[in-house]
């Protein structure tokens, strides 16, 4: 009699329901790709909408096409295209702006992608402020610098924090469960 030492033996495998043979690759949605060019093209159509004094289709335009499939450095001049936006509408705006993209065809969405960049652009102030650099000193003591690669990174990161105030207030908490369990990245 053979020996089959049972406790080897991978159940999962042998179950067609089993997490093991799901495929996850369904689970990611699918991104069209976007080059440099097209986000390029677009910040500069959003870019003349906000120059034109159109702050709210600036901001509505860009929700509606976020670039998901761009490389980090079109996702990057996109975010910063997003913060220049924030930063031109008035806070006293916020709130009736918001509402009104709420109610829109369409309107959980935008406000769930602007709360990715939201976050996204938070993650980038942090960053970006917190770089310190170490200089050794003849005493024999370091003097420590912080090092602000950003300019206004406080202001922006303040700005930030008021849009995400009123987003949730307008949105609800459910807006934040649905970004952070998003895996279409901005």
């Amino acid at each position: 009699m053979a020996t089959l030492n049972w406790r080897t033996i991978n159940i999962d495998a042998l179950d067609p329901d089993s997490p093991a043979n799901f495929d996850l690759s369904t689970l990611t949605p699918a991104v069209a790709p976007a080059s440099a060019a097209d986000v390029q093209a677009l910040t500069g159509q959003i870019r003349q909408l906000l120059r034109g004094g159109d702050s709210e289709g600036a901001l509505q335009g860009a929700l509606e096409n976020p670039p998901y499939g761009a490389d980090e450095r079109g996702k990057d001049v996109f975010l910063a295209t997003i913060i220049e936006i924030l930063q031109s509408i008035r806070q006293a705006d916020m709130s009736p702006m918001l509402g009104r993209l709420y109610k829109a065809p369409g309107g959980t969405e935008a406000l769930d992608v602007l709360m990715k960049y939201i976050y996204k652009g938070m993650a980038h102030t942090s960053a970006a402020s917190t770089t310190t650099k170490i200089t050794p000193q003849a005493t024999g003591f370091s003097q420590v610098h912080s090092s602000r690669s950003g300019e206004g990174g406080g202001q922006a990161m303040s700005v930030l924090l008021s849009w995400h105030e009123k987003l949730v207030e307008i949105a609800g908490p459910g807006c934040i469960v649905r970004v952070m369990t998003d895996r279409r990245t901005v």
